[in-house]
């Protein structure tokens, strides 16, 4: 059955009507140390969660590897948790990729509930079915698809993040913009992100997860369309590998970083228009500056791309775009085409 995503209004009344659509013995919330603070203390006392155990595991993408997923599993076994239970994933992206994950597969399979809490998890991370964690250094490595039940998008949990948790889930639907059409993306590149207005942003949001909901639909495990998607995260998820080593970044500023050097890479292989790749790279670099790379680096983030999953043998793959809404997918690239792309990324 196709995942409900539900824009609400009314979050108490529509989580009480999720969890009473799924099967549950128990009831787990899962949280990081973060969301533990600033949003459990908002829903702790629904009615709907009078008996819910949480689970609390630590904050950021540092966190989402082998060591807290086993806590996860742990968790759910000592609090009782049965093959009826239900995981409710309260959080970023992490909280939802991997508390996705651990109810796949704690006893082959929970229902689990999704209630992103930050811009970048309500239109990305939540929305779709790709759970997983971190492993060899490598983002993602490991995981299944699968989808939550449902995925509450609340925007009142937007008031709750920081101005640079807003612009890493902005690039997201920056990216979104790119592959659907010249209206959209005009929309993006003219709103002012510096000082948010959440009422607009909560309607930009909505149709890009329309966006992102209508591919996965057309190709739910990434065998054609769906690898659209993946525009700015050849490069992007390099780029944050990198920076876990170094200085950890947020992802949607990966995946920001990821689009300037891949739409420098559409203006020179697939005709991308230069006009548009300025104004997109502007925006970009006036609202997520730089990665401090130098030549130095180039071997690294190489060796990181050759292990990105959408390879075949042992070519690397990426998403191009012809135009804004015209798609390009499984683009090989060289390493020359690499290195071209990264001096560009560092001079511009």
């Amino acid at each position: 059955m196709k995942q409900r995503v539900i824009i609400s209004k009314q979050l108490q009344t529509d989580l009480a009507e999720a969890i009473a659509e799924c099967e549950h013995d128990r009831i787990f919330v899962l949280v990081d140390e973060t969301t533990n603070k600033l949003c459990w203390t908002l829903v702790k006392d629904y009615l709907c969660l009078k008996d819910a155990q949480t689970i609390v595991i630590g904050a950021t993408d540092r966190r989402k590897n082998l060591d807290t997923l086993v806590h996860v599993w742990e968790s759910l076994q000592q609090g009782k948790a049965t093959r009826h239970s239900l995981l409710i994933n309260l959080g970023g992206g992490m909280v939802t990729d991997l508390g996705g994950f651990a109810a796949s597969t704690y006893k082959r399979g929970i229902n689990f509930i999704n209630v992103p809490t930050t811009l970048l998890a309500m239109v990305d991370a939540s929305v779709g079915g790709k759970t997983g964690i971190n492993f060899g250094g490598l983002k993602n490595e490991i995981g299944v698809f699968n989808d939550a039940e449902f995925v509450l998008l609340d925007t009142n949990w937007l008031r709750t993040l920081d101005e640079e948790n807003i612009r890493s889930g902005y690039a997201e639907m920056l990216k979104h913009g790119l592959i659907a059409d010249e209206t959209m993306w005009a929309e993006l590149i003219n709103f002012n992100i510096a000082q948010p207005n959440l009422h607009q942003l909560a309607f930009m949001l909505d149709k890009s997860v329309r966006i992102k909901e209508r591919i996965v639909d057309e190709d739910p495990h990434e065998k054609g369309i769906r690898k659209a998607l993946n525009l700015g995260h050849t490069f992007g998820h390099a780029f944050e590998s990198w920076a876990m080593k170094h200085h950890p970044i947020l992802h949607g500023y990966a995946v920001a970083f990821g689009l300037v050097a891949e739409l420098y890479l559409a203006t020179t292989q697939t005709d991308f228009p230069t006009e548009r790749m300025r104004q997109t790279v502007n925006f970009i670099r006036a609202y997520y500056g730089s990665l401090p790379i130098t030549c130095n680096d180039y071997p690294e983030l190489i060796e990181l791309m050759h292990h990105d999953k959408k390879n075949r043998g042992n070519e690397i793959n990426v998403t191009l775009l012809g135009g804004i809404g015209d798609i390009r997918i499984n683009q090989t690239i060289t390493e020359e085409d690499i290195k071209e792309a990264l001096d560009f990324f560092r001079e511009g």
